[in-house]
């Protein structure tokens, strides 16, 4: 198990899953083409982008290119790694025939061969914790509600008064913003963000 300074960007579930075996850390699922119109997601990518730098690693099929690709326009080059898996042929357990190019996508892969497509891309391997995606419990949905941040009277606003004052897309949802506290800061910290944001009468 390695700790990446970068956050991953992944194409779906069963790849975030099967990541989860290699390192600690953040990683982002793109909802395959989801992307290409998920602009709350997008923005998440582009400020993880900016504080710790991303590592992009998608299928070797023409879909996966084609989300690298989406994601490599709207990046700068210098906030961007890319890992590449090599081109195996076979199917997934899961599924119950091949891809359309009969080819092992991210969740078919070992964990060591993984590791290493990782550590080849560059990855900034880290000791201990690192900000954001630290290892511990993250925020819950229930720490926005006690700082009357969802489910309350104005939450909205309160969000977006807290979203400005943090440099985040202040039209960000509920979830959008706990995924964001979670990516870019640890628990401990977000906490002590929210506190401080109290005493300046904002929430």
């Amino acid at each position: 198990m390695i700790q990446v300074k970068e956050a991953v960007i992944v194409e779906g579930r069963a790849d975030k899953a099967k990541l989860a075996a290699v390192l600690e850390g953040t990683m982002v699922e793109t909802g395959g083409f989801q992307i290409f119109k998920d602009w709350e997601k997008m923005e998440l990518i582009r400020l993880l982008a900016a504080r710790r730098g991303v590592i992009v690693l998608t299928d070797s099929d023409g879909a996966g290119f084609l989300i690298r690709s989406r994601l490599s326009q709207c990046l700068p080059p210098e906030q961007v790694k890319h890992a590449y898996i090599p081109d195996i042929p076979g199917k997934e357990r899961r599924k119950s025939r091949p891809s359309k190019e009969g080819k092992l996508g991210v969740e078919g892969m070992t964990p060591a061969l993984l590791e290493n497509c990782l550590r080849r891309a560059g990855a900034t391997i880290e000791d201990g914790d690192s900000p954001g995606g630290a290892a511990g419990s993250p925020l819950t949905k229930g720490d926005l509600y006690a700082f009357g941040l969802s489910g309350g009277e104005d939450s909205a606003g309160k969000r977006r008064a807290l979203q400005k004052s943090l440099g985040l897309p202040e039209r960000l949802s509920a979830n959008g913003l706990l995924q964001a506290l979670n990516a870019l800061y640890s628990r401990e910290e977000t906490l002590e963000l929210l506190k401080d944001f109290s005493k300046g009468d904002h929430l």
